[in-house]
């Protein structure tokens, strides 16, 4: 830099960074090259020359334990760290710095001055954000995005308060300390420690700031959720390990956002980018991200999706080796999502949406075509209706969408269909999608048809024949929708809002107002069954564990006083995947009845488990429909169900009470409900205290009616709540799961040695 030459003498970071005394055309007379550091008090020091007036920085004290209650990130290792402890704080919000000079500062002759840079830009630089200069202060400057204020100066220690933007680019971030005095030299100090700043829901400045305190717990500092999977009327609740607070997970996810997400530095500190940027990132379809997907029965050389039990095996091993971690399915890719993204500080929940669609076409339907059978005619159908679907939800305001779009925001990792180029969806607006404004950015379109498209089967007889509609099903898309209740292993339903209660104007009037805005909308028919003299009711008997028979049945009512009617039925069990793939069929069987005049008949089919258990896919699911038609009037009816053979749970029971510090022995166990034994058993182990996953095989073989039982140990490192997670897998069944939380206590023997 040239000279510089000032008024009078002056605290801008030109002045101090010059290497010339302002007022003075002479350079500054550089220090002695200091000794290398040493620890004191696991703080760096620096030594001087004793007779030199330069302020010089001796040691930095972070406060970790002030700034992580006051930031609310006491958790992150980062900060726990026994060697070298990082810094975590959130934008927007002060931080405490308690920094040691050589002698006792002097406002009149001592000018100090912060420069902050972000660590993995390579030309850090004012306008992008990426480089802050800000000189010490007696008092706040408004003017200032960032200010850095004495509060005190006792002897040689300086306490002073760091306040960020509340813009700030999201990022670790270095520190240097410049210090100057009139005609003499100058000094600067270089921190090893970072400064990782994150965003901050509690700041009311902040895109992300959140004001419910239940929600902002839950989205930001709980690490452990349940994430929903089965089908709408077999839900299934899977405990999931979100550990956003671990090893290498923070360091993982600004890699993800930065290399491989490609954000910009000057856009990192938008939540907006960064979410949909995280939503690319977290798949690896097009790119090297954190989880490869695979939606097949063949999972070697990886693990099977239904095997993880959390997010941190996942992220720790990416960020060892930068490579997609093998394999992922849709609750994966959000579990993982939901983790990087409390991880860097944005409101995050994971969302399950029953019999979520798959809309290929861009028309908010979603087509079927079967044969003069009823079977699906898979050749023909794009489109899919998944048994359920898991994406994200994260809390911002839209200030590029306006005011009434803020809140929550659908984004998903799973990678469905292209977006920009990308395979990822959104983040788009909640409310958006509720009143079907689909050309809203990102996806709107796509996320809109997830929960509300109209299922329309059609009946293909041939290239040279017209379609014909078979059945609209216009509530048969997006049912129960749910998420983790906050501050309970509770499910919350939150389907109200995506959409508005089915059979009701508001729905309706909604998909006519999104029909308008798609350019590829497929004509609507409406099937009135009140004209017809039949009323069909399909049946399917509930709640079946796996292992027993169950049954499908059609109810037919003939409403004719008089007429009787000839009926042929085709009822049909296939296997399914969750994403709507239809599989093997389990079993078919036609009936051809006489349904007599005022009367009800009903055509029943059983399943038995020796017809189904060896044709079961990854999820237990099945389709089960039916195909009518009255002979006589030419009327066909068609219905469709989703169903799902429920697997046992596992029980955990402790010995004793947990305290902290002390073991504690667990039995596990599970039912056997299938008629064959399960051989070569194990139960696979994640909980407070258990570093890796701890593998328990059964011994014995566990006939029919009997319980695979084990024992483990444990010892809680802290107090407070947590949580046990257990799989247990055989030759004979896999994706078994259960969890405990537990309430770890004091260990008082420990307390009263330390008084």
């Amino acid at each position: 830099m040239g000279k510089v030459r000032c008024s009078k003498w002056c605290k801008c970071i030109p002045c101090f960074r010059a290497k010339f005394t302002p007022n003075h055309d002479t350079p500054l007379q550089p220090l002695p090259k200091p000794k290398e550091a040493e620890e004191t008090d696991g703080l760096p020091y620096i030594d001087a020359k004793e007779d030199s007036d330069i302020l010089i920085i001796r040691k930095i004290d972070p406060c970790l334990t002030l700034n992580g209650v006051s930031h609310h990130t006491s958790k992150f290792e980062l900060m726990n760290r026994q060697y070298e402890p990082q810094l975590v704080v959130r934008r927007g919000q002060s931080f405490r710095l308690d920094v040691t000079l050589n002698r006792p500062y002097n406002e009149e002759k001592d000018g100090i001055s912060f420069i902050f840079t972000v660590e993995d830009d390579e030309k850090p630089n004012y306008g992008h954000g990426t480089l802050v200069a800000v000189p010490l202060l007696k008092r706040p400057d408004r003017h200032l995005s960032w200010n850095v204020v004495l509060e005190n100066a006792i002897d040689n220690t300086l306490t002073i308060q760091i306040t960020t933007a509340s813009d700030a680019v999201v990022a670790k971030w270095h520190m240097e300390i410049d210090t100057k005095i009139i005609n003499d030299g100058a000094y600067s100090y270089s921190w090893d420690t970072g400064i990782y700043i994150l965003f901050n829901p509690w700041c009311k400045q902040d895109q992300v700031y959140m004001k419910t305190e239940d929600w902002r717990e839950e989205t930001i500092l709980n690490d452990v959720g349940i994430i929903w999977r089965g089908t709408a009327n077999r839900m299934r609740p899977v405990i999931w390990k979100y550990d956003q607070f671990e090893k290498d997970i923070l360091e993982c996810s600004l890699y993800l956002i930065h290399v491989i997400g490609k954000v910009k530095s000057n856009y990192r500190g938008d939540p907006v980018r960064t979410a949909r940027a995280l939503a690319a990132a977290v798949n690896s379809a097009d790119d090297l991200g954190a989880v490869m997907g695979n939606w097949s029965e063949d999972h070697s050389g990886g693990t099977a999706p239904t095997n993880w039990l959390g997010s941190k095996e996942i992220l720790q091993k990416f960020y060892k080796k930068k490579k997609p971690v093998k394999y992922g399915q849709c609750w994966v890719f959000s579990g993982v999502l939901t983790t990087i993204s409390r991880a860097v500080g944005i409101p995050a929940r994971t969302v399950t949406n029953y019999s979520s669609a798959h809309d290929t076409q861009s028309s908010l339907t979603v087509d079927y075509f079967m044969d003069e059978k009823g079977s699906i005619m898979d050749e023909l159908n794009s489109d899919s209706i998944w048994n359920f679907h898991v994406w994200n939800e994260v809390w911002m305001q839209r200030p590029d969408l306006g005011r009434d779009y803020g809140g929550w925001q659908a984004v998903d990792a799973t990678p469905q269909e292209l977006s920009e180029e990308m395979y990822r969806a959104g983040p788009t607006s909640v409310f958006a999608i509720k009143q079907g404004e689909v050309l809203r950015p990102y996806d709107g379109g796509f996320l809109y048809a997830e929960v509300n498209a109209d299922k329309v089967f059609w009946r293909y007889a041939g290239p040279t024949q017209p379609l014909k509609l078979l059945r609209k099903d216009v509530y048969g898309v997006g049912k129960q929708i749910s998420t983790k209740a906050p501050n309970r292993f509770e499910r919350e339903d939150i389907t109200s809002h995506y959409k508005y209660p089915e059979k009701s104007t508001e729905e309706r009037t909604t998909m006519l107002k999104a029909l308008r805005q798609s350019e590829n909308a497929f004509s609507r028919y409406y099937l009135n069954e009140d004209f017809n003299d039949v009323y069909f009711n399909f049946e399917l008997r509930d709640d079946i564990k796996i292992g027993q028979p169950f049954d499908v049945g059609l109810v037919m009512k003939n409403r004719n006083k008089v007429v009787d009617y000839k009926i042929n039925v085709i009822l049909r069990v296939e296997v399914v995947t969750y994403q709507g793939k239809v599989g093997e069929n389990v079993k078919s069987q036609d009936y051809n009845v006489i349904v007599k005049a005022d009367s009800t008949h009903e055509v029943k089919m059983n399943v038995t488990y020796a017809e189904y258990s060896k044709r079961l896919l990854d999820q237990c699911s099945f389709i089960i429909s039916c195909l009518a038609t009255v002979e006589d009037t030419k009327y066909e009816y068609y219905a469709q169900d989703d169903f799902r053979v429920r697997k046992p749970d596992i029980k955990i029971i402790l010995q004793d009470k947990p305290i902290e510090n002390k073991e504690v022995i667990a039995d596990i166990f599970v039912e056997n409900p299938l008629p064959v034994p399960y051989k070569k058993g194990e139960f696979t182990v994640e909980g407070p205290g258990i570093e890796k996953k701890l593998k328990i095989k059964v011994k014995n073989n566990v006939p029919p009616g009997e319980t695979a039982k084990g024992q483990f140990k444990f010892t809680p490192p802290k107090t407070g709540k947590h949580t046990i997670a257990a799989k247990f897998v055989s030759k004979e069944i896999d994706d078994v799961d259960g969890y405990l939380v537990i309430t770890v206590e004091p260990n008082k023997e420990e307390n009263g040695s330390r008084l």
